[in-house]
């Protein structure tokens, strides 16, 4: 049946930029540098590399083919295959992204204060003739409430003016150009990172063997949760994305394809984004400085560009240019589940949709609760925030009260549910089905391994993530 209000991708290419657009974003340029130089390097990434290709193409290929057959939102779709439980799978699909967008544009709005910063020092050598560190500029912009609300607002406004053209005229047009210039543009980074003096260590770090990590019951259990946290998020699983974006496409389509071109282009970047980041951080932080977490984005490589000289303003608005773009693609893709959920909720009333008016609505309701978390200014600014007397990690500031719900539980949680439903359930006869349209086959090899990740693998893989994400969310530091 065709649903003549949501229109559909121009051309397969428009629906791979844009979906692999929603999977390379900040979990790939902020993410994956940062948690892999935290988790020991080279073991981080062989087993995101294993995760990606067994639990990440089964979970893609089960979303884009619930997606595709059902042609409605992330909602009705799990309902239509799924029956009841297929109406928790959809809350918790779209309550995972709701909750992100509170802080995912926030994090993209500081990126937009950074670009703008650069190009202040390259005008104007503002940060040097202030002798301003990358710790004093990261303290300094989480103090200014009124700074990061505003650009915020900047940050959800550039979405909302793409969005509002549609899947094909907003969505697709931007990532057709959007996509290439940021890949251009790492190239150029990386270029400037890896022949940086002492960036050798930081390349050794990410690719020579060493599984020292992996030897201890903790220490792999760690790396496996960390590493299946963030292939979720950089991949834009469970979070209601692949499905929306699969029920856009055409029947044509190749969903085997094009779920291995998604997996591995997204890899491929966030590999990429490593070798941006993790190098210079190297060369001019040392070890120590790989293992900055979230502030490796903010602190240590604004460090880096103060230490390049005259040249490194220059590449500073390149860097953040590029984790904006990022940030953008996926942003927009957030937004797309909740204007899909409510233009299909009122079409099925049998009315017709105003999806500028909708899309009007989701960005100021996503601006109300981002303005929450930039206020806080990542728990600096004294703002009351929930369970905070307990001192659990998942208290510390609003953004890592709304990550713990949704990457730390909703996300893991839909996944392993919809893992079992489709394996054990509805048969993964089902997607088999969807991806057999025309002229597609999937060989009895392919089915075969495809049936035992989802019904053996991604359970117990996503079991494991749940339980680890579930440790590191609620265990006191001490």
């Amino acid at each position: 049946m065709e649903h003549h209000h949501r229109g559909e991708w121009g051309s397969n290419l428009g629906f791979l930029m844009a979906a692999v657009g929603s999977a390379v974003g900040l979990g790939n340029i902020w993410g994956f540098p940062y948690k892999m130089g935290a988790s020991g390097g080279f073991a981080f990434l062989v087993i995101y590399l294993i995760l990606a290709a067994t639990v990440g193409f089964s979970i893609m290929l089960c979303e884009l083919a619930i997606g595709r057959k059902a042609g409605r939102s992330v909602l009705v779709s799990y309902q239509q295959v799924a029956g009841p439980v297929g109406t928790f799978l959809g809350f918790l699909a779209m309550l995972s992204p709701f909750l992100i967008l509170s802080f995912y544009t926030v994090l993209g709005a500081y990126c937009v204060e950074y670009m703008a910063l650069n190009m202040a020092d390259l005008a104007f050598d503002v940060a040097a003739a202030a002798g301003m560190s990358g710790g004093d500029t990261f303290a300094a912009v989480r103090a200014n409430q009124f700074g990061a609300v505003a650009f915020t607002f900047i940050f959800i406004f550039i979405c909302f003016l793409i969005i509002r053209g549609g899947i094909k005229d907003g969505i697709e047009k931007f990532n057709k150009v959007g996509m290439p210039a940021l890949f251009i543009m790492l190239v150029i980074v990386i270029a400037r990172a890896v022949t940086l003096p002492g960036a050798g260590e930081g390349l050794a770090f990410m690719f020579a063997p060493d599984l020292t990590p992996l030897t201890s019951v903790k220490g792999f259990f760690s790396v496996l949760s960390t590493a299946g946290g963030q292939m979720f998020f950089s991949l834009s699983l469970a979070m209601g994305i692949t499905v929306t974006y699969g029920s856009y496409l055409s029947k044509k389509e190749s969903l085997v394809k094009n779920s291995l071109i998604i997996i591995i282009s997204d890899t491929i970047v966030a590999i990429m984004a490593g070798m941006a980041v993790l190098p210079a951080a190297f060369a001019l932080g040392g070890p120590d400085s790989a293992k900055a977490g979230p502030a490796l984005l903010f602190i240590t490589l604004q460090d880096v560009f103060n230490a390049m000289g005259p040249t490194g303003p220059l590449f500073g608005i390149l860097f953040y240019l590029l984790v904006i773009l990022a940030a953008i693609t996926s942003a927009i893709a957030l937004l797309e589940v909740l204007v899909t959920f409510l233009s299909d909720r009122i079409a099925l009333k049998g009315r017709t949709p105003d999806r500028k008016k909708l899309v009007t609505i989701v960005c100021l309701v996503v601006f109300a609760e981002a303005a929450l978390v930039a206020a806080d200014g990542l728990g600096a600014n004294g703002l009351w925030i929930p369970f905070h007397e307990t001192g659990l990690p998942f208290s510390a500031s609003w953004l890592d009260f709304m990550d713990s719900i949704s990457e730390g539980v909703a996300m893991p949680l839909g996944a392993l549910i919809m893992s079992i439903v489709v394996g054990w359930f509805i048969s993964p006869k089902l997607i088999r089905d969807e991806v057999e349209l025309g002229d597609h086959k999937m060989s009895s090899g392919l089915y075969g391994f495809f049936n035992i990740c989802i019904r053996f693998i991604a359970p117990l893989g996503m079991a494991f993530i749940l339980y680890g994400q579930l440790m590191q969310f609620f265990t006191v530091s001490t």
